[in-house]
């Protein structure tokens, strides 16, 4: 990939993107179009951002990081369109497995068997939800109605009260740790409801078909901004990690390891509680730095266990899989689109994830095997080869999926999410208002950056 090396030089732009993942490059793409010079700084060796494939030999890849694409995601879909990127389904033919309180069963479609007092309970559940994010804006969620009140009630509070079955909670955790990584106790429920609300419907986001996992890109979702930082060339400079931004009424200087940039603008597409390492002069408006210091990323360790053939499928299973009995709380099919070789990939979300990285390489490695033996059979407990990614211990992320704001903070500090700090602009998934967390999100605030700063420069798209 064509990229400017990180040597000491100083460089004049008109706008200094901050991120090499795909907020800041489609900003960067869009304000090149318009005619304006960009200089894009990214702290890793790479782009991506928080999507990363992994090499599996004979060109094919898994995603260690965010990889699914649904049929409303329409902003990422038509950027992977004009980039030449297809996509493929998600294998889910076959049954799925759900594995509660030591019963193992399987299923077909979205909903499991279970007794129907449980199932009514999730539905009950799941339909409150829904009419509750219906009321809250998408451009301004603190601007609901009760919206002090829901931001301080957590979910698990909110769950205490509407979710009456133990099983009914436990895949209501399950599915919170895999979305958010995090858990019911430390979401606030005016988020999680703008989070449902900005996704169409919570199905949409623990669906499969039709939902937030249905596709997947040929060549791994880390291929999007592959692209477009090769359209960028030598815009694009790899380990500089940008250290601190001045401002004036002129315009902003930068500093990075390897770089002094001067730009009229900047825009900082990186995750809230990255912002924290970059020092502004000016200091921020204290709002805003009280919004990232309460927006932690959540934390969630993806696992993938790789065999020569998909053998789930021939025992009539999708790979999708949901249980009690950790570390991992639900796996699917991740396998190329060939099918082959055959990929398994499980999650471990939330506090179990941090304390899973605690463990020896060897012990977390039998941890995760004996639970996709227990759930798939022998076979699945001598894989090829075996890796996880946890995004609570990647440098530049310090967590994953998405950011979550801790109760009380969305209500009080909301308005600093996109809200222009002077010279600079915020990109990112978190500032998305559609798909918000998600690569389509991130592609959203990456157009409504670039559209904000040529508008602020009165200059001409």
């Amino acid at each position: 990939m064509p990229v400017g090396s990180a040597e000491r030089r100083e460089v004049d732009v008109d706008v200094l993107v901050v991120g090499a993942g795909l907020a800041g490059l489609v900003a960067a793409r869009a304000l090149v179009a318009a005619g304006r010079t960009t200089l894009v700084a990214e702290s890793r060796d790479r782009v991506g951002g928080r999507t990363l494939n992994h090499p599996l030999g004979d060109g094919e890849v898994a995603e260690v990081g965010g990889q699914w694409v649904g049929p409303t995601q329409e902003r990422v879909l038509a950027l992977a369109a004009e980039l030449g990127v297809k996509t493929f389904r998600t294998h889910y033919d076959g049954k799925n497995l759900l594995d509660l309180g030591g019963r193992r069963r399987r299923y077909r479609g979205a909903i499991p068997r279970m007794a129907p007092h449980v199932l009514l309970d999730v539905d009950r559940a799941r339909r409150r939800l829904d009419r509750l994010a219906q009321t809250v804006p998408l451009e301004a969620p603190w601007k609901a109605d009760r919206a002090a009140e829901l931001d301080a009630t957590t979910v698990a509070s909110w769950m205490d009260r509407n979710v009456r079955t133990r099983r009914a909670r436990t895949l209501f955790e399950i599915a919170l740790g895999s979305a958010w990584g995090a858990r019911s106790s430390e979401l606030s429920l005016l988020w999680l409801l703008f989070y449902v609300r900005s996704a169409g419907g919570f199905d949409a986001i623990i669906d499969t078909e039709g939902g937030a996992q249905q596709d997947r890109f040929i060549g791994g979702s880390q291929i999007l901004s592959e692209r477009m930082a090769k359209g960028l060339g030598e815009s694009v400079v790899l380990d500089a990690p940008v250290r601190r931004i001045e401002q004036d009424g002129d315009g902003i200087v930068a500093g990075a390891d390897g770089l002094e940039v001067g730009a009229r603008r900047a825009i900082v597409a990186v995750p809230p509680n990255m912002t924290s390492r970059i020092s502004f002069r000016p200091n921020l408006p204290g709002r805003r730095d009280q919004l990232a210091q309460r927006m932690p990323a959540g934390a969630l360790t993806k696992c993938t266990a790789v065999y020569a053939e998909p053998f789930w499928r021939e025992d009539g299973l999708t790979g999708e899989a949901v249980t009690d009995h950790g570390p991992i709380e639900s796996t699917f099919d991740n396998s190329p689109p060939g099918g082959s070789p055959g990929v398994m990939l499980g999650f471990i979300p939330g506090s179990t994830a941090v304390e899973h990285a605690r463990l020896p390489v060897s012990e977390r490695r039998r941890l995760v095997l004996d639970c996709y033996q227990r759930l798939f059979g022998e076979a699945a407990g001598s894989p090829l080869d075996y890796f996880e990614q946890s995004w609570a211990e990647e440098e530049w992320s310090r967590g994953g999926p998405v950011c979550n704001p801790a109760p009380g903070a969305l209500s009080a500090y909301g308005e600093e999410l996109r809200r222009p700090a002077g010279r600079v602009h915020w990109a990112g998934a978190e500032t998305a208002t559609v798909w918000c967390g998600y690569m389509d999100g991130a592609v959203r605030s990456g157009e409504r950056v670039a559209a904000e700063v040529l508008a602020a420069e009165g200059w001409q798209i």
